[in-house]
C-alpha cells in the first residue's frame, strides 16, 4: 500500500474503529471470552516518538488468558508485539507513571506533544506510551536481562516525567500515579517467522481449534483492509 504512509491520524483512527467493531469481538469470542466483559478503545498510542491510532483492551483476566488473547490479536493484525500490562499488580517489577490531563483534553495531538516534551526533558522517555481516557501511561519496560529500554532507572524515569508535566503548559497535566506493574511483550518476528509461528506456538499449534478460528477471522480482516485501502486510495501507486 504505497500511500498508507500518507494516511492521517484521523483516517487511521477511523479504520481502527471499523476493526474494533467488525473484528475485535470475533477474536475475543474465539478465545472463549464474552466481549461485553472487556473494554476496548481506539486511543492514541506512541512508539519511538510517533503517535498512531491504537487499540487498547482493559479487563480482568488471568495471565494465561491475557497472553493468549494478546497472541491472537498479534496474529490477526500481524503485530511484531503486543504489550500485556497490569498496573494493579503490586508484585510487578516494571516501573510505571500515569500522567493525567484535564477532563476531555487528551487527544492525539496533545499526546504527541507531551511525548516529545518528555523526550526533550530527559532522553529515554520517548520510547512508548499507552492512553486511556485522559491518562497517558508510561511503562519503563525492561529487556530479558532486566535492563530498561529507556536507559533510565525508575526514579529518573519518574522524575523526568514530573519535570515534563510541570513545564508542559496548557492543558496542564499532572503525574497522578506511579509504582510497579507487570509488563511483557507477546510477539512474533515476522521477518523470520513469516507465518506467525511464534504466535501459533502460543495458541496451541497450527491444528488447534483456536488457530483454525483465527484463520477464518483473518480472512474477514484481510477483506476489510482491502476494502478500506481501495476506498482511501492507499493501494494506489505514487
Amino acid at each position: 500500500m504505497p500511500r498508507l504512509a500518507q494516511a492521517s491520524y484521523d483516517e487511521r483512527a477511523d479504520f481502527s474503529a471499523e476493526v474494533l467493531k467488525e473484528i475485535v469481538p470475533k477474536i475475543i469470542t474465539a478465545n472463549g471470552i464474552d466481549p461485553a466483559t472487556l473494554e476496548t478503545e481506539v486511543t492514541p498510542g506512541g512508539y519511538l516518538l510517533k503517535t498512531n491510532a491504537s487499540l487498547q483492551t482493559e479487563g480482568t483476566l488471568d495471565d494465561a488468558t491475557a497472553d493468549r488473547l494478546a497472541g491472537s490479536l498479534g496474529y490477526i493484525f500481524r503485530q511484531y508485539s503486543v504489550l500485556v500490562s497490569g498496573l494493579d499488580d503490586t508484585a510487578g517489577s516494571t516501573g510505571f507513571v500515569v500522567v493525567r490531563f484535564p477532563k476531555d483534553s487528551l487527544n492525539a495531538t496533545i499526546a504527541q506533544k507531551f511525548f516529545e516534551t518528555a523526550e526533550a526533558t530527559r532522553k529515554g522517555l520517548g520510547g512508548g506510551y499507552t492512553a486511556f481516557g485522559d491518562e497517558q501511561i508510561f511503562l519503563n519496560v525492561t529487556n530479558s536481562e532486566g535492563k530498561p529500554y529507556s536507559g533510565l532507572d525508575d526514579t529518573a524515569f519518574l522524575d523526568g516525567l514530573k519535570q515534563a508535566a510541570a513545564s508542559f503548559g496548557t492543558p496542564a497535566p499532572e503525574v497522578s500515579a506511579s509504582g510497579k506493574a507487570t509488563a511483557r511483550f507477546i510477539g512474533n518476528d515476522w521477518d523470520k517467522s513469516k507465518e506467525g509461528e511464534d504466535y501459533i506456538s502460543r495458541l496451541g499449534g497450527p491444528n488447534s481449534e483456536l488457530v483454525k478460528k483465527l484463520d477464518e477471522i483473518s480472512k474477514d480482516y484481510t477483506s476489510l483492509v482491502a476494502k478500506t485501502a481501495e476506498s482511501k486510495g492507499w493501494n494506489k501507486g505514487e
